[in-house]
């Protein structure tokens, strides 16, 4: 008789190439409880996959992209702590090879939303500590003496809790107790994922869509796609002339001059998206100088500042991430800090609970409510303000230009390849280190008249003796 594998439970990775067997499995919670703990063979694989053809016949010729949505369907669950890898357990993705992943058990599963405590992680760290006789990787180490000198005042029920459910493990058979450790350890590498490793909760369960996206309202999607097709008809190039020229048709590359990130006077019709929607005048960084120019004759730039910070923090490496969290707090959220912003007490509340495990998403709260302060505050009166006024004012309305067949020829001769987006990206970024070292001249001087009113006055200067004789 063959013996059985000490993987048994286990499933093999190319089960997940199509995505019904995904939407099979994973449409019933019951259905899925109920698969989980038995047996995914390359057999039970085959047999769903001489099915998907006979289910949707139509959808074979446009099976490579199914693949590959499966696979990327199967890593976000991987990512999220729904199925975990037996091998290489800190690459939370689905692989292309025969790798054995295991479906974890739903007291685990991330929609349970268990509050993920520091004193849950430093038992399950006492635990294994304990069991690996004080082998532990080189995270887990860290971890595990931070937490004992921060709980320095409860560690001794912290160790007494480890013993104890290391105690309970041991009477249990040794396949559940593997298994249970394989599970446990799983979802701390969801929930405190080692260096290097990207974490998928860096969303959360709660935060669905893009906090700064324009809120949807109860019109229909009909009535808002007919809104936006009328607002933006005249700013399609699809549907009306590029000006001067379109620089695909004619080689001429004017309307790509005249509409770089950050030149000097802007196009009428570049202009006047601003007015469309607030997250248009943020997106377009000409436009955000001119609503940064505006705030900063407003005392409040430390508005837009806080915002492009968290962007940063957003979008950046994430080698840096735990800095920039830090600096950002101490410029812009901390006790006398010295761009400080005002938001409430329950948006401070969350933000520096966040800030106890740093993410890239860990001041949304924040950045939104900033966000909307500005858009339902700031973009109204910048609209009014004569920064914007001066700006249409001197806005170019460049005019159509006719090529005749011989210039046109002549255009494509002249014809060269465009600049590589990596000297763009140090083009923008120099062009970002000059606006950053400007120094608003009104602050500077409203400071030397402060420091000039608080200094006390000089000492009269002694009378002068008189003359001689």
């Amino acid at each position: 008789m063959k013996k059985p594998s000490k993987h048994a439970n286990s499933f093999s990775s190319p089960f997940y190439s199509s995505p019904y067997h995904f939407s099979l499995i994973f449409s019933s919670p019951l259905l899925f409880s109920f698969l989980s703990p038995f047996l995914f063979t390359s057999t039970f694989y085959l047999l769903f996959l001489l099915s998907f053809p006979l289910v949707f016949p139509h959808l074979l010729s446009s099976f490579p992209l199914l693949l590959f949505s499966a696979r990327s369907f199967g890593s976000m669950l991987v990512a999220l702590g729904y199925i975990y890898p037996l091998q290489d357990h800190k690459r939370l993705v689905i692989k292309p090879d025969a790798s054995l992943y295991r479906f974890q058990t739903p007291y685990f599963w991330p929609t349970q939303q268990w509050p993920v405590e520091d004193t849950d992680y430093a038992i399950y760290l006492a635990k294994r500590n304990i069991r690996k006789k004080g082998i532990l990787e080189l995270h887990e180490q860290e971890h595990y003496n931070r937490l004992h000198k921060w709980m320095n005042h409860k560690w001794d029920f912290i160790v007494m809790q480890a013993k104890e459910q290391y105690r309970a493990a041991k009477e249990r058979k040794k396949p559940d107790r593997v298994v249970f450790d394989c599970q446990e350890r799983a979802y701390w590498v969801v929930h405190r994922p080692p260096p290097g490793t990207v974490s998928a909760m860096d969303y959360g369960l709660d935060r669905l869509i893009d906090p700064n996206a324009d809120e949807v309202t109860g019109e229909s999607l009909c009535d808002l796609l007919v809104k936006y097709c009328a607002t933006y008809n005249s700013h399609d190039p699809f549907l009306s002339k590029c000006l001067p020229s379109n620089p695909w048709l004619t080689d001429d590359v004017t309307y790509w001059t005249l509409n770089m990130p950050y030149v000097e006077m802007p196009t009428k019709m570049r202009v006047e998206r601003w007015t469309f929607s607030f997250a248009e005048l943020l997106s377009d960084p000409r436009g955000r100088n001119d609503f940064r120019l505006f705030l900063k004759k407003e005392f409040s730039g430390e508005n837009l500042a806080f915002w492009e910070s968290c962007e940063d923090l957003k979008w950046g490496e994430a080698a840096t991430m735990s800095e920039k969290a830090e600096h950002i707090y101490k410029t812009f959220l901390a006790r006398g800090a010295p761009r400080w912003i005002n938001i409430d007490g329950k948006t401070m509340e969350i933000t520096v609970k966040g800030l106890k495990h740093p993410h890239r998403y860990v001041l949304d709260a924040a950045q939104t409510h900033i966000y909307m302060l500005m858009k339902k505050d700031s973009y109204g009166r910048y609209q009014k303000s004569p920064v914007f006024k001066e700006t249409v004012k001197k806005a170019i309305c460049p005019e159509e230009h006719h090529f005749t067949d011989a210039q046109l020829e002549q255009n494509a001769k002249k014809r060269r390849p465009s600049l590589s987006p990596i000297i763009l990206r140090q083009m923008e970024q120099e062009q970002r280190a000059k606006m950053a070292a400007t120094v608003d001249i009104t602050q500077v001087m409203s400071k030397l008249s402060k420091q000039r009113k608080e200094a006390p006055p000089p000492p009269c200067p002694p009378p002068c003796p008189p003359p001689k004789k």
